[in-house]
């Protein structure tokens, strides 16, 4: 491996530089992006039975607030009439939105960083293709250049440079790819979140004004 990226020359580590940091981030997501930490499957009815008599206590609210990211989300309705018994069901609605607003931002959070990194990593991978393409036209000198005979070329420079061109271009397409897949998977895992999250908190909010009424 360090014989390939001595060969890669320089530009190869920007693109290390990215692997790193993309294989980072698609770790943190993957922990992050877990089901239990986001919408766990029976938080819903479990709150809706707690509720059914009455608003549960501060206590209660803020322990469901650390429960999961739809906790945070259900914890803004009753919230809502804590501070005001007599909210209104629009109030009720807009508090929901602006938690699930937020819950959103916390979903996506470093999905454009990587998005970023997939983009970016072929053009790093060009870039160094590009290099490598300089430094194999400066191994044909015009007049012998640094070959020994005229129009020779160095052997070792045209080598090099196409080591370089070579070796950066696939690296470039080996962090991309990766780091393109993993986005678009979890950016379809955050969407179905998002969608349950959405039905869920509908389904809460009817649940708070039938009770309340």
């Amino acid at each position: 491996m360090l014989s390939i990226i001595q060969a890669a020359g320089w530009p190869i580590w920007p693109l290390i530089a990215c692997s790193i940091v993309g294989l980072a981030l698609i770790i943190e997501r993957f922990i992050s992006l877990k089901t239990d930490r986001i919408v766990p499957p029976k938080l819903l009815d479990e709150v809706i039975m707690v509720s059914r008599k009455g608003l549960p206590a501060p206590e209660v609210v803020k322990q469901l607030e650390q429960n999961s990211v739809l906790g945070e989300v259900l914890a803004s309705g009753f919230r809502t009439f804590h501070q005001n018994p007599k909210a209104s069901e629009d109030e009720l609605r807009s508090s929901l939105e602006g938690a699930g607003r937020q819950a959103a931002a916390k979903l996506q959070r470093y999905l454009g960083a990587l998005a970023t990194i997939a983009s970016a990593a072929p053009l790093l991978g060009l870039l160094g293709t590009v290099i490598g393409m300089i430094e194999i036209f400066a191994s044909q000198g015009m007049d012998g250049g640094m070959g020994t005979s005229p129009g020779g070329g160095d052997p070792v420079q045209l080598a090099r440079g196409i080591s370089i061109a070579l070796y950066n271009t696939a690296f470039g397409l080996m962090v991309a790819i990766p780091a393109l897949i993993f986005w678009r998977y979890f950016r379809y895992r955050v969407d179905a979140y998002l969608l349950s999250m959405e039905v869920a908190a509908e389904r809460f909010a009817r649940h708070l004004i039938t009770t309340r009424a």
